[in-house]
């Protein structure tokens, strides 16, 4: 294994939290004094070094990694895992998932060879015909015209195979770097129509995970599925103990050993795939399962949904517009989960949610906006936000269900895409590749010049048409191009970022046709750069406000009027229409833009930080002139936000910190240059 350190808090907050079996969350930062978390503060584990590879020449012009010991890399029982771990920022001492325990649960049952023999049997004789199939087709040069035909029948063919295939079908629907487009449109069919199992054989589950008959339970139980998965279905009923009606998560029976049997048999093909998987996406075949059933293995387990939902809860406990159900860990278990029951109205309602009283377009500010505290601020992101896991609760909040796939960034990936979203701004492409290479979508040493001039076509064909035009999906059809012609592999997390984004946009446009997703996400955007306490994301905002050396006056006076925009529009939960002022009144919260920890920190580097002084300096003397009316400007932008006496008393007690800061660095400049 690759050598890790720990970094270990404590939380108060049920402290049992390390018996359950899933990855570990990262440290986020709260407040510019503590940096502490703003999730409870768990144990977790960073990697220190990664493993060492070098690259090859590649026909496609892209480098491809090889083992530099020599090793085949098949031969390396744990290498996947490891890799992974390097690209997540963090070791998972607690793993559900380990190619080695299911090599060991498979083998170590009885008749397991038996049962390996048939269900090879089966999988080569069906998967086999159908590539066969394929084969045929393209021969006779009808191989474009039959595809609609060869997608419809990969999708019952995966299902006819089982759990495991339809879940593989699920993740390939989101996975341009391996499947055609128009087979994953196909495949996304997977996601929502799945055939439920007997409710008698879902009831007797029920029963024996925990211990109690069915009506000593619940005092009613709906009759027919409410929804159907790959890996379970979902009834509604009422608890006889406190009259609450209730969501019951049910695990298909006996589905555990079947998906462990599949792991084992996905892994040995995949080892043999290995050369081809590394020509074609830059890494090897078995990180590919290995990220695959290490997901699915977690999702097996409702424990780890139970507290997946919990984690939600703690993330969203103090903002009034986004609701998490509850859920009864009394009566859940690993194959039974029991949540509060959520009644909303379908997202893709629109008729439903104005009738509602509910404004259609706050409705979809709440919703965007609550997709980005998930994924930049909390790196606990809800991985499937289809229209059945998404609701408009009728007081005006988004509700979400369904927690089994979720996604966890560590704070380093969140950071590398704000790194991301910087160079977009500042049109540094050669950065963005670079980007790339840091978030695992191309291999550590990949020579990333061939895709600067793919990224930068992208990028200005989409942005170049300004808000009204750009949507995620034109990006993410171009950019599956250049992922199917390029060898590069879209990460498990990142697969679910990008659907999760397509999902979210799809059901705004479907509410909204002329919904602008991104005049919502550029102000979330500008008020975290601006007020978050994270230090990296003062950097970031040094580097947005430099560009070629020079001050942008203009980009930060927008950056202001996005963040105020922010600020004023969720003050409110702007999904609520009422027709009392006095209502309205009352729920109207007195928020401003926060600078003081920006302005603090901002006097802190221009005392410290003879760079940052020397830019800033700059900065207002350009072009030969002073700019004292671009200062007037910025300064009349913020004098409403800002309580001068309260900054300058904050200033003021963090004085002696920074004084003492100043004579470090000065002393250490004097004995560098003595030194030289």
């Amino acid at each position: 294994m690759e050598l890790c350190t720990a970094s270990v808090s404590t939380s108060a907050h049920r402290s049992h939290i390390s018996t359950f079996n899933r990855p570990l969350p990262y440290h986020q930062y709260a407040s510019s004094r503590s940096w502490v978390s703003k999730r409870r503060r768990q144990s977790s584990l960073y990697v220190m070094n990664a493993a060492s590879t070098r690259v090859l020449p590649s026909s496609r012009g892209i480098g491809k990694p090889a083992q530099t010991n020599g090793a085949a890399v098949s031969n390396q029982k744990n290498s996947a895992l490891e890799q992974l771990d390097i690209e997540r920022g963090v070791c998972i001492p607690f793993r559900k998932y380990s190619p080695e325990m299911v090599r060991n649960k498979v083998l170590g049952s009885s008749g397991s060879v038996l049962s390996l023999a048939s269900r090879g049997v089966e999988i080569i004789w069906k998967l086999g015909f159908y590539w066969s199939s394929l084969v045929y087709d393209y021969l006779v040069g009808r191989d474009e015209e039959i595809v609609p035909f060869r997608a419809r029948q990969l999708r019952n063919l995966l299902c006819d195979l089982g759990p495991s295939f339809i879940k593989a079908g699920q993740v390939l629907a989101n996975r341009p770097d391996i499947i055609r487009e128009d087979y994953m449109s196909e495949l996304c069919i997977l996601q929502d129509d799945v055939p439920p199992f007997a409710n008698q054989v879902a009831f007797s589950i029920i029963e024996e995970e925990l211990g109690q008959p069915l009506e000593q339970l619940f005092s009613k139980i709906s009759s027919e599925t409410i929804a159907a998965a790959s890996l379970g279905q979902v009834y509604r009923a009422t608890l006889r103990e406190t009259g609450e009606d209730v969501a019951i998560k049910v695990q298909r029976p006996g589905i555990e050993p079947i998906i462990y049997r599949d792991l084992f048999l996905f892994r040995t093909l995949a080892s043999f795939l290995n050369g081809i998987s590394l020509q074609k996406l830059g890494c090897n075949a078995e990180l590919i399962v290995d990220e695959f059933g290490e997901k699915l293995l977690e999702e097996l387990d409702y424990t780890l949904e139970a507290r997946n939902i919990e984690d939600f809860i703690v993330n969203f406990k103090n903002d009034p517009t986004v609701k998490i159900p509850l859920v009864y860990t009394k009566f859940s278990g690993s194959r039974v989960l029991v949540m509060e029951w959520i009644d909303g109205i379908r997202c893709t309602d629109p008729q439903a949610i104005k009738a509602a009283g509910i404004d259609v377009e706050g409705f979809l500010t709440v919703g965007v906006s609550a997709a980005l505290r998930q994924l930049l601020e909390f790196g606990l992101f809800h991985g499937d936000p289809h229209p059945g896991n998404v609701f408009a609760m009728r007081d005006g909040r988004i509700a979400y269900v369904d927690f089994g796939n979720v996604a966890v960034l560590s704070q380093q990936n969140k950071e590398i895409l704000i790194d991301a979203v910087v160079h977009a701004v500042n049109e540094d492409y050669a950065e963005m590749a670079n980007d790339f290479t840091r978030l695992g979508f191309l291999a550590s040493g990949t020579d990333v010049s061939p895709i600067i001039p793919a990224l930068e076509a992208i990028w200005q064909n989409s942005a170049g048409k300004g808000l009204a035009d750009f949507n995620f999906r034109s990006v993410t059809g171009k950019f599956n191009q250049l992922v199917y012609n390029y060898p590069i592999r879209i990460p498990e997390r990142f697969s679910l970022v990008i659907r999760s984004l397509l999902t979210q946009e799809g059901i705004c446009f479907t509410l909204e046709p002329d919904f602008k997703f991104l005049e919502v996400a550029y102000p979330y955007i500008a008020n975290r750069l601006l007020t978050d306490p994270n230090p990296a994301l003062r950097e970031r905002l040094i580097q947005v406000l430099f560009k070629d050396g020079l001050f942008q006056w203009k980009r930060l006076e927008n950056l202001i009027v996005l963040a105020k925009e922010n600020v004023n529009k969720m003050s409110t939960n702007p999904a609520l229409i009422s027709n009392s002022l006095q209502t309205v009144a009352s729920q109207k919260m007195e928020k401003k833009l926060d600078l003081t920890d920006t302005i603090k920190d901002g006097a802190r580097l221009f005392l410290i930080d003879s760079a940052i002084r020397r830019q800033l300096i700059m900065a207002f003397t350009e072009d030969s002139k002073l700019h004292v009316e671009e200062l007037a400007d910025v300064y009349r932008l913020v004098e409403d936000q800002i309580d001068i006496p309260s900054v300058a008393l904050e200033v003021l007690q963090d004085l002696p910190s920074v004084a003492r800061d100043f004579m470090l660095s000065w002393s250490d400049s004097v004995l560098s240059d003595r030194q030289n």
